[in-house]
């Protein structure tokens, strides 16, 4: 049984190594400024993309699709922290978490540009009726709407007026943003019958959305265990 025990050690110090490395890194003064460059890339590509005319034949669709594609990413994104967090045990990757969450704010707000503007030509009542009309971007503008609020009350001072307990459970919204931006892409894409990319970000959204169901159904019962 010895060897067991010493291997079990062995991994819980490798462990504790690599997770001390990661958190003195992540803590370091220039991890979020760096994460916030990193984060800025792909809108930098696109407007180069735009200005140099490398969008391809329909650079208004390629806008759009290319802007909501970066949203979904950065979802995808905010929903890995906390798992990686605990699984790692890292818990300095949650300083990244508002703004990976604000950034996916940021890229809708580009995608429903890129529509409003290239699509509709900033004709507000025509694009107001073509969100009534059209389900798949009504189901989008109420995401756009649900990040609104949430980006609206990311900061601290929201935290302090809200409380932490109310606030926590507002911020549970984005696992509704996530089904209406994979409904939103599923219906967009049902007119193309393409739906290879829809599935890929529905089975990583499911897949973090199930971690975070196991927990809480794992934290329950230990608490009746307790109990």
């Amino acid at each position: 049984m010895r060897p067991v025990a010493i291997a079990g050690d062995s991994h819980l110090l490798i462990q504790g190594a690599w997770s001390g490395w990661l958190s003195r890194r992540l803590l370091h003064p220039l991890a979020k400024p760096a994460f916030g460059l990193l984060a800025l890339l792909p809108f930098a590509w696109l407007v180069f993309a735009a200005m140099a005319d490398r969008l391809g034949a329909n650079p208004a669709e390629a806008l759009v699709r290319q802007s909501g594609d970066w949203t979904l990413r950065f979802l995808c994104l905010v929903l890995t922290i906390t798992p990686l967090r605990v699984i790692t045990a890292t818990p300095a990757l949650a300083r990244f978490r508002r703004m990976a969450g604000l950034f996916v704010y940021f890229y809708a707000c580009i995608h429903m540009l890129s529509y409003a503007w290239f699509d509709m030509g900033l004709d507000f009542s025509d694009t107001v009726r073509d969100i009534v009309k059209r389900p798949f971007i009504l189901v989008g503008f109420l995401a756009l709407l649900l990040l609104s609020l949430l980006a609206l009350t990311s900061f601290n001072g929201a935290i302090r007026r809200l409380g932490a307990k109310r606030w926590q459970t507002l911020h549970k919204a984005v696992y509704l943003v996530a089904g209406l931006a994979v409904l939103h892409f599923f219906w967009m894409r049902s007119g193309k019958n393409d739906y290879a990319d829809v599935f890929v970000y529905g089975a990583i959204l499911a897949l973090l959305l199930g971690w975070r169901v196991l927990q809480a159904l794992n934290k329950r019962r230990r608490a009746g265990t307790s109990a």
